[in-house]
C-alpha cells in the first residue's frame, strides 16, 4: 500500500512537469489577453516609475519650502506628480519597445517583451501609445497651466520619442535620457512658483542628469555582449574598462549639484545632513557592492537608485515641515 502510494505520487509529479514561475504582481490578476499590455508599460517593474517620480517630488518639495505651501495642498500636488510620472513612464516604455522590437528580440534579457516576442502587434501597440498620449495630454492640461504645461508636454512627447533612436547613432543615449527622465523637476517647480529660476533649475537638472547617467549606465551593463552583437550603443560599451571612473565622476556631480541647489534655495541643516550626506553615503555603498560584470548585480543596483530617492526627499521633507511649523527644529 505504501509503495503503491509513493509510486502514484511520483507519477503524478512527473505528469505535471516543472511548475511555471509565478507571475509578478499584478500580472496574475488579469487575463492572458490583457497581460502583454501591462507588460508593455512595465507595470510589474515599478522602479522606472519611481525614478521618474523622484525629480517631480524633489522639485515640488523645494518649491513648497520656498513658497510655504500648506501641507494639505502639498499632498494633492504630490499625488498629481505620481500620476504624471506614471503616465510619462508608461508611454516612454511603449514607444521605446515599438522602435526597439527587433533589437530586443536579439537580447537575452528583452527577447520576451510583448513586441519582441510577437505577443502584441505593432499596430495595436501604436494605438495603445496614442491612447496613452491622449490621456497624458489631458491630465497635464487639467492639472498644470501656462509654462508648466508646455514643459510637461515637452517631456511627454518629443523627449522620449527621440531617445530610442539615439541608440543607433551615438554611444550617448544615456545623456539624452538624463534630460528626459528629470524634466519633472522643472514641471513641479514652475507649476507651484510660476517662475523659471534659471540658476537653481540648471544646477538641479545637472545633478539629476548625473544621477541618471549613473544608474542607466549600470543598467546598460547588463546587456553589453548582446548590445554589441545587435548594434545597440551605450555609455557602458563606450567606456569599457573606464566605466567605474565614469560612474564615480557622475556620483560626485550628483552630490555636488545637490549641495549647490540646496544653497541656492536656502535649504536648512536637515537637507544638507540627510539629503546630501545621506546620498553620498548611499552612493559609496553602491560602489562597494555592485559588480558591473554580473547582470543580476547591475539590476539590483539599478533598483537601489529608486530607493535612494527616499533619502533626498527625506531631507527636503524635514526642511519643508520645519519651515511651515509642522515640526520644530
Amino acid at each position: 500500500m505504501g509503495r503503491s502510494s509513493k509510486t502514484e505520487t511520483t507519477l503524478l509529479i512527473a505528469h505535471k512537469g516543472p511548475s511555471k514561475p509565478a507571475l509578478k504582481f499584478p500580472l496574475g490578476l488579469v487575463s492572458e489577453n490583457v497581460r502583454p499590455y501591462l507588460e508593455l508599460i512595465r507595470l510589474e517593474k515599478p522602479t522606472g516609475t519611481i525614478l521618474m517620480f523622484w525629480p517631480f517630488a524633489w522639485g515640488l518639495t523645494m518649491a513648497a519650502f520656498t513658497t510655504g505651501l500648506a501641507l494639505d495642498q502639498y499632498s494633492i500636488y504630490l499625488a498629481k506628480c505620481f500620476i504624471g510620472a506614471f503616465l510619462l513612464r508608461s508611454s516612454a516604455c511603449t514607444i521605446n519597445d515599438i522602435f526597439d522590437r527587433k533589437m530586443d528580440a536579439g537580447v537575452e534579457r528583452t527577447r520576451n517583451r510583448p513586441l519582441a516576442s510577437g505577443r502584441v502587434p505593432v499596430l495595436a501597440a501604436t494605438i495603445y501609445l496614442l491612447c496613452q498620449y491622449i490621456l497624458g495630454v489631458a491630465f497635464f492640461y487639467i492639472t498644470v497651466h501656462d509654462l508648466a504645461l508646455w514643459v510637461a508636454l515637452f517631456q511627454l512627447l518629443p523627449l522620449f520619442a527621440i531617445y530610442p533612436l539615439l541608440k543607433r547613432i551615438t554611444h550617448w543615449p544615456q545623456a539624452w535620457l538624463g534630460f528626459a527622465m528629470n524634466f519633472g523637476f522643472i514641471t513641479a517647480w514652475v507649476s507651484l512658483t510660476g517662475a523659471l529660476e534659471i540658476p537653481l533649475l540648471s544646477v538641479a537638472m545637472t545633478g539629476c542628469w548625473c544621477w541618471t547617467m549613473l544608474y542607466d549606465t549600470i543598467y546598460a551593463c547588463q546587456d553589453i555582449k548582446d548590445d554589441v552583437k545587435m548594434g545597440v550603443r551605450s555609455t557602458a560599451i563606450l567606456f569599457g574598462s573606464w566605466i567605474r571612473p565614469l560612474l564615480i565622476l557622475c556620483a560626485f556631480g550628483f552630490v555636488g549639484m545637490l549641495g549647490i541647489a540646496g544653497y541656492l534655495n536656502g535649504q536648512g541643516l536637515s537637507y544638507f545632513v540627510l539629503s546630501v550626506g545621506g546620498t553620498a553615503a548611499h552612493l559609496v555603498w553602491q560602489f562597494m557592492t555592485v559588480d558591473l560584470e554580473v547582470p543580476e548585480s547591475c539590476w539590483e543596483n539599478f533598483n537601489r537608485n529608486g530607493q535612494l530617492g527616499w533619502i533626498v526627499w527625506g531631507g527636503l521633507m524635514v526642511d519643508y515641515l520645519i519651515s511651515i511649523g509642522f515640526v520644530r527644529a
